[in-house]
């Protein structure tokens, strides 16, 4: 009973000047309403990057080439055909964390031309019938994804997004007409469901799958070499005594083993630019890319105090360091916010001030007739600690408009952030009190002598 009193007389005397109480919450309630804005603002690109990342993988992991040294000479990295097809092969076979792997082929600047229209989709990837696997492409929205034979056989069939299929086939369903790839007639036997821009804001529909032998036979030769590919496309020479056939004129020297070791010749004839592989479950990732170094240093012929001449990456990676880049921009927002909040419990403790100060008789009759001094302080913390919480109390709702504006005018992802509506409630009750304080120590501190003197 005796704290809904001191309640409903700290109302009673905030209402006596209520204009001057609304300003002296005004720092509250824009400190607040930042602090919630910030918080849901940065939640909502957490979790888009969460998404965006889980959209790709969270168990996928991706093999480069890597640098390697001849004679001392670094080839920088990527500058040297490192992986092959029997890579991947071997991959699959050794692996036990490893639930798929697919080669990866891609280009950009591939013009698709279907009837009298005609569009250039970001890129064009390639990969064998596991690929779809390993990105987490799902079902199909339509038709179906390629087969083991047609990546075998290199056909010309192809899966499209639904950017390319709303530019080459508006109004039509796509699955089983023809489309041309660089003048190569592809088979479209298939469409990607929906999925967006990835969080590079890469328009991830805007694309064209196709089998990775095709993409080395026939774009390669039809239009250039693909990423990381060169020279002859033929997919039966794969290994140094095609490249070098036998003569009866022996031009060179034979080459040791030692020499063969040390300056091995580079293939470039069964090479890809890029193996996706993606483990199990997410948890077995670490076991993965181990396993998978043990394999490829093993057939690289890598000897155990040499570098890798590839890189292995996961997504974890990318996900650590793009929530760590977040969480450093909302916090540096933080700042200010609380930086603001502090400006408003200094306007609220020079208010109480001049509320000592105009109602030192007020106090000086109270404690005349009997009120302990602890009173007194309970009585002024009671209306600081109010002041700030009816301050908070605006400033959430303050925060969660402005928040719901931003999402629908700037399309920006937010997320209620509960954690930061029960902080922002604590934080405003601590600064009542904490700048409520010294005021109310102040007023329990007069003289009634003095204070029924004061005018």
């Amino acid at each position: 009973m005796m704290v809904l009193r001191q309640i409903a007389a700290a109302f009673i005397s905030l209402r006596r000047n209520i204009l001057r109480s609304l300003l002296t919450m005004l720092g509250i309630v824009i400190g607040v309403a930042v602090v919630i804005t910030m918080m849901e603002i940065g939640a909502g690109a957490s979790q888009s990057i969460k998404s965006s990342i889980a959209n790709m993988g969270t168990n996928v992991m991706m093999i480069w080439p890597s640098a390697v040294k001849t004679a001392g000479i670094s080839s920088g990295s990527g500058g040297t055909v490192t992986l092959t097809e029997e890579d991947c092969t071997a991959i699959a076979a050794e692996c036990r964390s490893v639930q798929a792997v697919t080669p990866s082929l891609s280009r950009r600047g591939i013009q698709a031309i279907a009837g009298n229209r005609n569009w250039t989709p970001f890129v064009v990837y390639s990969g064998n019938e596991d690929y779809f696997k390993v990105q987490s492409w799902g079902t199909p929205a339509s038709g179906r994804y390629f087969t083991k034979r047609e990546v075998d056989v290199a056909a010309c069939v192809c899966v499209i997004g639904q950017t390319v299929k709303e530019e080459l086939f508006p109004g039509q369903e796509p699955v089983g007409q023809d489309l041309r790839l660089n003048s190569v007639l592809f088979r479209v036997i298939g469409v990607l469901p929906r999925k967006g821009a990835n969080m590079m804001g890469m328009d991830q529909d805007d694309t064209v799958i196709v089998p990775w032998k095709t993409m080395r036979n026939r774009l390669s030769r039809s239009g250039g070499s693909a990423t990381g590919s060169s020279g002859n496309s033929s997919s039966t020479t794969s290994s140094t005594s095609d490249v070098y056939p036998e003569s009866s004129t022996t031009i060179y020297p034979e080459r040791d083993s030692v020499q063969a070791q040390n300056y091995p010749l580079p293939v470039r004839f069964n090479n890809v630019n890029q193996i996706t592989v993606s483990a199990k479950t997410p948890e077995q990732v670490a076991d993965a890319m181990e396993q998978i170094t043990q394999v490829l240093r093993r057939r690289h012929n890598i000897p155990e105090d040499g570098e890798n001449d590839f890189s292995i990456r996961d997504m974890s990676e990318m996900l650590k360091t793009m929530t760590a880049t977040s969480g450093l921009m909302t916090t540096l927002l933080l700042i200010v916010a609380m930086l603001s909040l502090v400006v408003g419990g200094v306007g609220i403790m020079n208010i109480m001030l001049v509320s000592v100060t105009e109602r030192t008789r007020e106090i000086g009759l109270r404690m005349a007739v009997g009120a302990r001094g602890s009173r007194i302080l309970a009585q002024f913390l009671t209306e600081s600690v109010l002041l700030c919480l009816l301050g908070g109390l605006v400033g959430i709702g303050v925060g969660r408009c402005a928040s719901l504006v931003i999402a629908h005018v700037l399309k920006w992802p937010v997320s209620v952030s509960a954690g930061a509506i029960l902080i922002s409630a604590g934080v405003s009750a601590f600064i009542g009190v904490a700048f409520g304080f010294y005021p109310a120590w102040r007023a329990s501190r007069l003289n009634p002598i003095d204070a029924l003197r004061h005018e």
